[in-house]
């Protein structure tokens, strides 16, 4: 029988991943209003701007206005995405801010080019670089990235081989700088992840460095994200990244729309339904599933924001049931 693990932890990324991939932008005030009532839902971290170029990125262009006007909850990380010392500076400079450093490698170098215009030599080489200037500025560095984990709309299936030959790269990276790593994150920055595919990476991974916890990154694109997170679960996996409402996806990844995350309220609803504590309270994720939705002016994939949580049927209040449900 599986040991699911007893707790997850859920880093919510909807007001970062999430609104980057809007088309319009989203008014500072409206970003600040749904990191505000998402830290009142019991998420310990919350991801809510990128340091990235606003041509790139017009929706991250106000991150220094956005991080200085929420109201920071005691006990939750609030942080923001830098991919380059610039990035780090803006970001060190913003008081509301946690910031830490990561070792971010990529398994497919077509995305890396698109994404960071750069070869995969150049980005471990930047690594190194990064590492120093962390230590430099004691900005804590405890975790590994690997994007494109799981497979590429560019370049194709990615070997799990490969998965394990970067980790150990960032291993390295961080021992020559004194630093120890305590986690990886594994990232289906373009869907392809599979059930299968999901165990066999993390299982690798395991096997071959033991002391590393291993975080999810998913994406919903192809419908895997709740599967995937199921098999994170049954190989002990304890960490996932996920959105609200299912928001997001990647401005560079090459699909035609959101891409979309792994849903924050469905992930949580169905580890509390296997008894799996989230510490997240899942009626005021779905009240910031339907706010993200009226922020972004279109529907939003996540399911509980049509059907609510088996919560409001066992107490009597039923407010999701349909007027006329089908017989099917």
């Amino acid at each position: 029988m599986t040991a699911f693990p007893k707790k997850v932890s859920i880093r919510e990324e909807g007001p970062r991943e999430g609104f980057q991939i809007e088309p319009t932008f989203i008014p500072t005030a409206r970003k600040i209003e749904f990191i505000d009532l998402l830290g009142q839902t019991g998420l310990k971290h919350i991801q809510i701007v990128s340091f990235v170029s606003p041509t790139r990125v017009p929706n991250m262009a106000d991150a220094e206005q956005v991080a200085a006007g929420i109201t920071p909850r005691a006990g939750v990380a609030y942080t923001g995405l830098s991919l380059n010392e610039k990035g780090l500076r803006r970001a060190l400079a913003c008081k509301n801010l946690t910031v830490t450093g990561d070792i971010a490698l990529c398994a497919s170098e077509a995305f890396l080019k698109r994404n960071q215009n750069r070869t995969l030599e150049q980005q471990t080489a930047a690594q190194r670089t990064d590492v120093a200037q962390y230590n430099s500025l004691k900005v804590p560095v405890e975790r590994a990235v690997v994007m494109a984990a799981f497979g590429c709309n560019f370049e194709g299936d990615v070997p799990t081989a490969r998965v394990v030959s970067l980790v150990e790269t960032a291993t390295d990276i961080a021992a020559e700088q004194g630093v120890r790593l305590k986690k990886v994150s594994l990232a289906d920055t373009m869907a392809w992840a599979t059930p299968d595919r999901i165990k066999q990476a993390v299982g690798a991974v395991q096997d071959r460095f033991p002391d590393l916890s291993i975080a999810l990154h998913l994406h919903n694109t192809r419908g895997m994200g709740i599967a995937n997170a199921y098999a994170g679960l049954e190989m002990g996996v304890t960490e996932f990244d996920a959105c609200v409402g299912g928001l997001g996806g990647c401005p560079f990844a090459g699909h035609k729309g959101a891409a979309g995350n792994v849903c924050t309220e469905d992930l949580a609803f169905m580890c509390e339904e296997m008894g799996i504590e989230t510490g997240l309270d899942i009626e005021k994720l779905i009240a910031c599933a339907r706010l993200a939705e009226e922020i972004v002016g279109h529907p939003l994939p996540g399911a509980l924001l049509s059907s609510g949580p088996l919560s409001a049927l066992r107490d009597g209040t039923r407010p999701y049931i349909m007027a006329s449900p089908s017989a099917y």
